[in-house]
């Protein structure tokens, strides 16, 4: 006999942020009658959450460990929109409820916005209405260039970057194309070229940027590849800032490298009022608009009303960023493990300077007589988030690694000799080469205990600098001292040998130290790498 539908009178929303009110017609289409509390403090919160089943947030509110925890009937918090740096996922793993975002309804209004920057570099759009609001009439300086027959790279082949590839298409522009989890000369998109960077910004007319930032991605258009830009060229990001350096930009500019740049986000949000690109007639700066239509603050309205009722009513989590609907004990056994995979994927993807190609799981101990599918999904979630601007979940991932050739291989073993229970995992990459990261479970916290053979108690969680050095007396000191003169505070340290000689160190950090540290820590002379990851 098959289980009775549950009720919708049976479940209470909350909705804690501004939604359009075609949201709230599709929950009671759906026999909800959702609540509304917007504005309210973290207290506040936690005094109205008992018998609460679901939250619907946008990005003012703050769904916060404490939040999540006094929340006794919580099964799942619905994120209006892409990013969930607003609820902590951790704790919402730990405890079994499900944390879903939307990730398509701003793909269009991001991409077009992107194409009106293009539009409007290329004609002196914002130059022209500046002066003839201050009495000119004359067209000195803003003779412009037509689109038609130019060339536009896209950097980044996710879901906004295609939509941007496409219309391109339509205004009869050649498109290149560079995606690093895609081979160059791939057939990924029809009428669109798959090159590798420096060939994209050497012949482009155009280059317009999306991908996430990450640590392999930050400061991507950097002095020495704006240098390789084709000389006249126009750049837009309408991505996220720290992709460019805006010093950089703001000199092949100057010295006429560049035609023009537009930003529609900064390293820096909000700027400084001095922003020294402010001063530039031929630079653009809008403030984060790539979100902000009506089409798309409706449409992430609609999606996460039908998948907040879709879940509560049938057990289908669209969307979810760190969980599947599965039954609460399972769930519940299986949470810390399934955080830990995802922490060990968003190690191994930032650690990896080539895409992963194969990846070799390892599930030992007592878990691997449960169903641990979920372990295995987040860590392929986690490992193809780090690259890839599209919203990637435990429904979506498998066909995503399918098209990017990331191929998993999932072992079990009933028996581990060290653990209760224990996830390892095996990244071969593109080239060739490998890491392989351990951790396991203590009570219901999760550790990284092994880096490429070096033995660690890491607890992944914030910033983690990993750095390769000399196996020398006196680094240790030399790093503190460079760290500490930046006011960046050391929360733990582990180090040890390699077998290719040189020592890894492993230094858990309070903050994440700025792009400058970074680069007067790869100056001091023991050092061979220094990376920064976030976990």
């Amino acid at each position: 006999m098959s289980a009775q539908r549950p009720s919708p009178a049976s479940f209470r929303i909350l909705i804690c942020d501004e939604l359009a009110p075609q949201a709230m017609e599709i929950f009671r289409a759906r026999g909800f009658e959702p609540e509304v509390a917007v504005g309210l403090k973290e207290h506040e919160l936690v005094a109205r959450l008992a018998g609460v089943h679901a939250l619907v947030v946008r990005s003012a509110t703050k769904i916060t460990r404490r939040v999540i925890e006094a929340a006794d009937s919580l099964r799942v918090v619905g994120r209006a929109g892409v990013g969930v740096d607003n609820v902590d996922c951790d704790a919402a793993s730990e405890r079994g409820v499900v944390v879903m975002n939307t990730p398509t309804g701003n793909t269009t209004t991001t991409a077009e916005l992107a194409l009106a920057l293009m539009f409007a570099l290329a004609r002196h759009v914002t130059k022209g209405d500046r002066e003839t609001r201050a009495g000119s009439w004359g067209k000195k300086g803003m003779v412009g260039s037509e689109i038609t027959g130019k060339t536009l790279g896209v950097v980044g082949l996710g879901r906004i970057g295609r939509v941007v590839a496409e219309r391109a298409l339509g205004l009869s522009m050649k498109v290149l194309a560079h995606d690093p989890y895609i081979p160059a000369g791939s057939a990924a998109m029809k009428g669109v070229e798959l090159v590798e960077l420096d060939t994209l910004l050497a012949k482009s007319d155009f280059v317009t940027l999306h991908v996430p930032l990450l640590e392999t991605t930050a400061n991507l258009i950097s002095k020495e590849r704006i240098a390789r830009m084709k000389k006249g060229a126009r750049l837009i990001n309408c991505a996220r800032g720290g992709i460019v350096d805006e010093a950089a930009v703001l000199d092949a500019v100057e010295k006429g490298q560049l035609a023009g740049a537009a930003f529609d986000v900064l390293a820096e949000e909000p700027p400084p009022k001095d922003h020294p690109l402010f001063g530039k007639d031929n630079v653009i700066v809008t403030p984060h608009l790539g979100a902000s239509s009506n089409e798309a603050q409706l449409n992430v309205a609609l999606d996460v009303a039908n998948q907040i009722a879709d879940f509560l009513l049938d057990g289908v989590a669209h969307n979810a960023v760190n969980a599947p609907a599965v039954g609460a004990e399972d769930l519940r056994e299986m949470a810390p493990y399934v955080v830990l995979s995802e922490k060990l994927g968003a190690l191994l993807g930032q650690i990896s300077e080539k895409p992963v190609q194969k990846l070799e799981l390892t599930i030992a101990g007592s878990i691997a007589r449960r169903d641990c599918r979920h372990v295995s999904l987040a860590l392929l979630s986690s490992v193809l988030r780090q690259g890839m601007d599209v919203g990637v979940n435990f429904v979506n991932a498998p066909l995503l690694a399918r098209q990017r050739g990331l191929a998993l291989f999932e072992r079990r073993e009933e028996e581990d000799p060290n653990f209760q229970g224990s996830v390892r995992v095996r990244a071969t990459l593109q080239d060739g080469s490998a890491h392989e990261v351990a951790g396991a479970v203590f009570g219901r916290s999760p550790r990284i205990v092994e880096l490429d053979g070096l033995e660690l108690d890491l607890e992944p969680s914030g910033p983690v600098l990993i750095t390769r050095h000399a196996d020398e007396p006196g680094v240790v000191g030399l790093l503190g001292t460079a760290l500490g003169r930046q006011k960046v505070n050391i929360r733990r340290i582990e180090l040890g040998p390699s077998a290719d000689g040189l020592a890894t160190g492993i230094l858990s950090l309070y903050d994440a130290p700025a792009p400058a540290v970074l680069d007067e820590l790869r100056r001091l002379a023991p050092l061979r790498s220094v990376r920064l990851v976030q976990l």
